[in-house]
């Protein structure tokens, strides 16, 4: 007699918040947002984003804008480049993805306003193909130097800057920190002089008072 075998159903996958869904190759796994994302990304200092995916989609962004030579030979000598590259993001360490941005556009600028300085450079360019790439290096630069104060001021959001313009210490009063601009009639109190104090002086002479005054003539019937 045939052994009969029983059948355990296996159990259901536990699936998470930040779990990646079992999707085909060809979609795209669309991650958790950041309050839900526990995992800790190996290359935010480089890309600013919690996912590496971005984080190294955007590496390999920047080392493709740099220059390598006509025909660059795997070796030491390129990896070395790269690595070069990948240090500049670190030194930069975006905080976000848009500070990752910036800090690729910056290398980017950088890297093209070089390679125009170099072409300039060449024994055997001509006049015009100089003239043509110092005009580009030099707008490349001026676009470098936005880009850097534009990540400047992205970084100092939301901080308040103070300036004290003036101090007024009053007498009997506090001292006063800031622009003080008072309104009716006091506006113009700074302008104003001081009050003269007392100070002995000579007197002043005048007609002797004992004097007998002249009489005035009277208009008749007054």
């Amino acid at each position: 007699m045939a052994r009969k075998v029983k059948k355990i159903a296996a159990p259901a996958k536990q699936v998470s918040a930040t779990s990646a869904p079992e999707t085909k190759a060809n979609v795209a796994y669309c991650p958790p947002p950041d309050e839900f994302d526990t995992s800790v990304p190996e290359l935010k200092h480089l890309g600013g984003s919690k996912s590496d995916q971005w984080n190294l989609m955007l590496c390999n962004q920047v080392i493709s804008t740099a220059w390598y030579g006509r025909n660059p030979q795997p070796g030491k000598d390129l990896d070395d480049k790269r690595t070069a590259i990948l240090a500049f993001m670190a030194g930069v360490n975006p905080k976000d993805t848009i500070e990752g941005m910036m800090a690729a556009q910056l290398f980017a600028s950088h890297a093209a306003a070089m390679e125009c300085y170099r072409r300039a450079m060449l024994p055997d360019q001509s006049v015009e193909g100089k003239q043509m790439n110092l005009t580009l290096a030099a707008k490349l630069t001026k676009a470098n130097a936005e880009q850097a104060a534009a990540l400047s001021k992205y970084r100092g959001k939301g901080q308040q800057k103070v300036v004290v313009e003036h101090v007024h210490v009053y007498q009997g009063g506090q001292a006063i920190v800031g622009q003080v601009t008072p309104g009716g009639s006091m506006k113009n109190l700074e302008a104003q002089p001081h009050a003269i104090g007392y100070a002995e002086r000579s007197p002043v002479r005048c007609e002797n008072e004992a004097q007998e005054r002249e009489a005035l003539p009277v208009a008749g019937n007054a």
